[in-house]
């Protein structure tokens, strides 16, 4: 089994990106290595990356980018994530990454690439303004894990149209360029984790908590403290009715319904679980408890992180090492594409 998955290092981890994604990478790379870093399954590891690259479809601020792939760096290993059983690095250290996508373009297709929604999202109303890397976004994404022989990719709802693309993709490559029994590619099946929480932003209960979102009182960041924790959880948009005793009694309040699952996902309970403790009981009541819990899970990471994130040795160093690894996991794939491809390489 091997993992493959990777986070766009703009803006600050929040509370969204860790219960959603980044606990679950932990939970993987714990299940697959071995206390030690050895493999429980031979063959079996992950591979997490900073999706670099990818960040540069869209207008960026260079220097913002460099100081956010090390402050991502710094926020993943706070988290959980081990260098010595996972491999962590930053795309743009691995050229294979864009190479392949290269020579993945001459598979895919126009009418694939044009069905992709998040294209259409993120290009608005001026898609003729939109840069062609936002366009071919999705066939970096397929480079990205087919590069490996991913078997699994953790993908978010958000996320499947594009592991479809890769599959598509492997699969016209395999079938125009190899015979039936020698496959460059592996075929990458999706891992939809059940307990992955969608965790809502805290001024509008019915959009995603994002590090786009121009309010920093929308979202939990890895970096605030139990202070502003605690007012963020004061401030969060709520209702003026009591919370029901079970899930289906929060239908149509989308606030109360986040507020409970952020508080269901951070203790590891239900969210029946948490109503039947807060029922009949006003915002008032949960609210303060909330704070008190993520504070108390947040702590330990926020420490680490303040700890790791102005070591510049050290996460470069983080980063390099995962680099390596990645390149040689790499090579083989890229010199089958090339043969496949009848392309001469040196």
């Amino acid at each position: 089994m091997r993992v493959v998955s990777g986070i766009q290092p703009t803006g600050n981890l929040h509370l969204g990106n860790y219960l959603g994604a980044i606990r679950n990478w932990v939970r993987m790379q714990d299940e697959i290595a071995g206390a030690d870093g050895s493999t429980k399954e031979e063959g079996g590891e992950c591979l997490f990356f900073l999706a670099d690259l990818h960040a540069i479809s869209m207008a960026h601020d260079p220097a913002a980018l460099k100081a956010g792939t090390l402050e991502m760096t710094a926020a993943l290993v706070a988290c959980g994530i081990d260098p010595d059983k996972s491999i962590l690095f930053n795309q743009a250290q691995v050229p294979a990454h864009a190479e392949l996508q290269w020579l993945l373009s001459g598979t895919a297709r126009m009418g694939w690439l044009n069905r992709m929604t998040q294209f259409k999202d993120k290009s608005g109303k001026n898609r003729e303004g939109a840069s062609i890397a936002l366009f071919t976004y999705p066939v970096l994404q397929a480079a990205d894990v087919l590069l490996y022989q991913a078997t699994h990719v953790p993908v978010g709802d958000d996320q499947k149209q594009h592991l479809e693309l890769a599959r598509d993709i492997a699969q016209k490559f395999n079938g125009d360029f190899c015979t039936e029994d020698a496959p460059v590619f592996t075929l990458p099946e999706p891992i939809v984790p059940a307990e992955a929480a969608r965790i809502m932003s805290l001024r509008n209960g019915s959009a995603k908590m994002s590090k786009s979102d121009p309010s920093e009182m929308s979202r939990i960041n890895l970096h605030d403290d139990a202070d502003m924790i605690t007012k963020k959880i004061k401030k969060a948009k709520s209702d003026a009715d009591d919370l029901p005793s079970e899930v289906a009694g929060l239908e149509g309040r989308p606030e109360a319904l986040n507020l409970v699952t952020i508080y269901a996902a951070i203790t590891g309970e239900t969210a029946d679980s948490v109503l039947s403790q807060y029922g009949g009981k006003g915002f008032g009541t949960l609210k303060p408890a909330l704070a008190e819990v993520l504070v108390d899970a947040f702590a330990p990471i926020s420490a680490r992180f303040r700890e790791l994130k102005d070591d510049r040795e050290s996460l470069d160093a983080i980063l390099a090492r995962g680099a390596a690894k990645a390149r040689q996991r790499g090579e083989d794939t890229l010199k089958q594409t090339y043969d496949a491809l009848g392309l001469v390489r040196g």
